[in-house]
């Protein structure tokens, strides 16, 4: 089972989504935007992904300019962040197994 963390109004979610199934891969998706994901599963993320929490947030996103730039905050703190504003997660997340990657790009989803 593949499992994404989705937003349908991103290109690179959709292109990544597309990738998956053409594979025909089981798919779970999720659209984190709707379907907010707790603080244990934003820290079980980053944990498979092996990176800290700033480097999945999206710093282009006007809510991190607004709120966050230049703040000097704890991991635990941007991962509330993402909790909070879940559109400053970067998309798609691809997680298979204990393994996960960012699709961006698209094809870094076909390593899983």
């Amino acid at each position: 089972m593949i499992k994404i963390w989705h937003n349908p109004r991103c290109s690179k979610s959709r292109e990544s989504l597309n990738l998956l199934k053409e594979g025909n891969n089981d798919i779970e998706i999720r659209e984190y935007l709707k379907d907010t994901p707790s603080k244990e599963e934003v820290t079980e993320i980053i944990n498979l992904l092996g990176i800290k929490p700033l480097e999945l947030i999206r710093k282009g996103e006007a809510i991190f300019k607004e709120n966050f730039k230049g703040k000097d905050l704890s991991d635990d703190e941007y991962i509330q962040a993402m909790v909070d504003f879940p559109k400053l997660i970067e998309r798609p997340i691809v997680i298979k197994d204990n393994k996960a990657v960012i699709g961006r790009p698209p094809s870094l989803v076909l390593d899983l």
